[in-house]
């Protein structure tokens, strides 16, 4: 029913009717207020009930956007949408250490005078990648920008890139766009299937500032292709004195093939003895870490990007720092020689992600038998069924992982009326709809977390 402007209600009678919202009052006042005022300047004018109705829908929807834990179930370890890979746990200790103390991030303890910026976390990463140094910012695409800025700082603006490398990440960014914002002019060599090392060598001239290979992380090309070796890429950068940058995007430090049966993603250990002067890679993907672009290479190089202007404006919070550091140490941690009475200590410390990568089926039916078991007497038919994980986050693309599944078929509800109220829980659980089945992958759902998701079903059906 329509009403005139003079009847739009006031916010407080509005926040009044609305009771707790669950939101700070001022944000729960601003959205009634930009509500009221869009009626106030439209032509249709909605009744008391339905402007409630419209305005308490928009505070649950901007509630429901709060960060918080979500139960995945979709098979995707490293899923982008939701938070990429899970953080070990002595990594979230050293979180609530540092958060609600202060910390020593720039202060030298011993010489009681100001310190080094991630002095201890850069030392430790340029070991955990057999780099001379190592440097971090806030992520990936940040550290190539860095890198293309300073090479081409000094007045050669070329960066020689085969065609076949020219790729679109996450979110719809494109690497040839990242290259430009920084100002470089892209020299693309090759064909889309096919480049050669002399088609690297033709392009080298006065302007080339640097030669940068990008990993295909997120596709593969098979068939008729061709593309110079790594080795061969360094081995022409030093003859031609340039330098030879490549970006890894995934950042597995360990051999990923001897985890699961999965494809072997290149570490930037390999890397960096096949020549290259500079790697970079993301910290929150296969390294299991918190968001951060990892740069390790040569130490002249490394040094000279760390008195870059730019590289203020990228540089890590003491959050990131402290939580990098704790993961960088657990990786070294592991990679200790058997002591006796402290390996088993040590080597139990592991990454979730690949903790779930390396999980056995039987473990996994194990699991699902149980909560099938526990969700006895509702109306659903409830069996295992087999899933095909995925490692996700734009890493090892041809690689599905062989997963178990609890397959729900309510005898009365909609399969995507299923999934829509098991979202919306407190806790949201989140699955996906196949072979007319809602299938929860228990691959990437941890086993403290089976109850909660029995729970959560039988809410939504009991």
């Amino acid at each position: 029913m329509k009403q005139s402007l003079r009847a739009i209600p006031s916010v407080g009678k509005i926040l009044d009717a609305l009771g707790e919202t669950g939101l700070p009052r001022p944000a729960a006042v601003a959205l009634v207020r930009s509500k009221l005022a869009s009626y106030r300047s439209g032509r249709a004018i909605p009744g008391f009930d339905d402007a409630l109705a419209a305005i308490r829908s928009e505070i649950v929807s901007l509630s429901r956007s709060r960060i918080r834990p979500v139960i995945n179930g979709t098979g995707i370890i490293s899923h982008t949408n939701l938070g990429r890979s899970p953080l070990a746990s002595e990594v979230v200790e050293t979180l609530c250490s540092v958060g609600t103390n202060y910390s020593n991030l720039e202060y030298d303890v011993s010489s009681g005078e100001r310190g080094a910026r991630a002095a201890y976390l850069e030392h430790n990463l340029a070991l955990l990648c057999q780099a001379e140094a190592a440097t971090v910012v806030n992520n990936c695409a940040a550290a190539l920008v860095l890198i293309l800025k300073h090479y081409i700082s000094g007045g050669r603006p070329e960066v020689i890139i085969s065609r076949s490398e020219l790729i679109q990440i996450g979110g719809g960014f494109r690497i040839p766009d990242i290259l430009e914002a920084s100002g470089a002019r892209l020299r693309e060599v090759g064909t889309t299937n096919k480049t050669s090392l002399a088609d690297y060598a033709k392009a080298v001239t006065k302007q080339t500032a640097m030669i940068l290979k990008v990993h295909h992380s997120n596709f593969f090309m098979g068939g008729f292709v061709e593309s110079p070796t790594t080795e061969e890429l360094a081995s022409l950068s030093r003859k031609k004195r340039i330098p030879f940058v490549e970006d890894l995007g995934s950042g597995a430090v360990v051999e990923t093939d001897e985890i699961a049966d999965v494809e072997r993603e290149p570490t930037p250990a390999e890397i960096m003895k096949r020549g290259v002067d500079l790697v970079c890679f993301s910290g929150d993907k296969l390294l299991g870490g918190p968001q951060a672009g990892i740069i390790a290479g040569k130490a002249k190089w490394i040094a000279r990007l760390k008195r870059e202007p730019f590289f203020r404006a990228l540089r890590c919070d003491k959050l990131i720092l402290s939580a990098l550091q704790t993961t960088v140490d657990l990786y070294l941690a592991q990679s200790e020689p058997a002591v006796e009475g402290k390996a088993d200590q040590k080597r139990g410390a592991t990454m979730p992600a690949l903790t779930m990568l390396g999980t056995s089926q039987d473990e996994l039916r194990a699991r699902a038998e149980r909560m099938i078991a526990d969700l006895d007497g509702l109306p659903l038919k409830a069996s295992i069924g087999t899933g095909k994980g995925e490692i996700g986050g734009g890493t090892l693309p041809r690689s599905k992982i062989a997963s178990v599944t609890v397959d729900l078929l309510p005898r009365s509800l909609a399969l995507s009326d299923l999934a829509s109220r098991l979202r919306l829980r407190e806790i949201p659980v989140i699955g996906y709809i196949s072979g007319n089945r809602f299938k929860l992958d228990l691959r990437t759902i941890f086993q403290r977390q089976d109850e909660e998701v029995v729970r959560a079903i039988r809410a939504v059906l009991g």
